[in-house]
């Protein structure tokens, strides 16, 4: 898995907002959407186009535009819902599925509870959106079930990483034969003994939606 951590210094002050803890769900659920849309230029670099031709008012021109079928982006629910108007803002053409994963906080498994996406994802170019990669149960299962499906090249899109989470994740994906990006904002120290990110941000889902579990 390639890992890239934007280093921008917008993305740098939006994060620490996001962090601080008197920040408001309001504000907290703006700036997500605002960071996912900085993150999603960085991570649709390899995004696939093809030639086309337009008319200028001057003259014809030739340009790019984005292959069929078109990229599907896939939060994770519930947390991943908060990045995908930041996404599609970037990617107003993009279909949307859905994938409801959750970790069992006693084995710190991933469970898939619900999915709405296409049978055949066969020659598709999928986002995964997931705010935080901590121990990397949830994106590797969750990249397993995309490309079983035919998926064959994977973005995921994450506020914050732990080494731990992405270490996990390029283990479970060895031998995948399909490209996989990870992008995120930062990648901070460790995991706690509850397989949270340090110094991270809290859970993400509660900060977004101001929802206990």
């Amino acid at each position: 898995m390639r890992v890239h951590v934007v280093d921008h210094p917008l993305v740098s002050h939006k994060l620490t907002t996001l962090r601080d803890q008197g920040t408001d769900s309001p504000t907290f659920r703006r700036l997500v959407d605002e960071l996912v849309t900085l993150l999603a230029y960085e991570a649709t670099r390899d995004v696939r186009v093809e030639p086309t031709e337009v008319q200028t008012p001057v003259a014809p021109a030739t340009g790019v535009r984005l292959v069929t079928p078109a990229p599907l982006v896939v939060p994770i629910l519930r947390a991943g819902l908060g990045m995908l108007d930041g996404m599609v803002r970037l990617l107003p053409t993009a279909e949307v599925g859905f994938l409801g994963m959750a970790r069992n906080e006693e084995t710190l498994e991933a469970m898939t509870y619900a999915e709405r996406l296409p049978a055949d994802l066969s020659g598709r170019q999928c986002y995964v959106l997931d705010p935080m990669l901590a121990t990397g149960g949830t994106l590797a299962a969750a990249i397993h079930f995309l490309v079983d499906r035919g998926a064959d090249h994977i973005t995921a899109i994450c506020l914050l990483s732990a080494p731990e989470g992405v270490e996990r994740v390029d283990q479970e994906l060895s031998g995948l034969q399909v490209p996989v990006t990870l992008v995120t904002a930062a990648m901070d120290e460790r995991l706690d003994d509850k397989g949270y990110i340090v110094p991270g941000l809290g859970d993400a889902g509660d900060r977004l939606y101001g929802l206990a579990h």
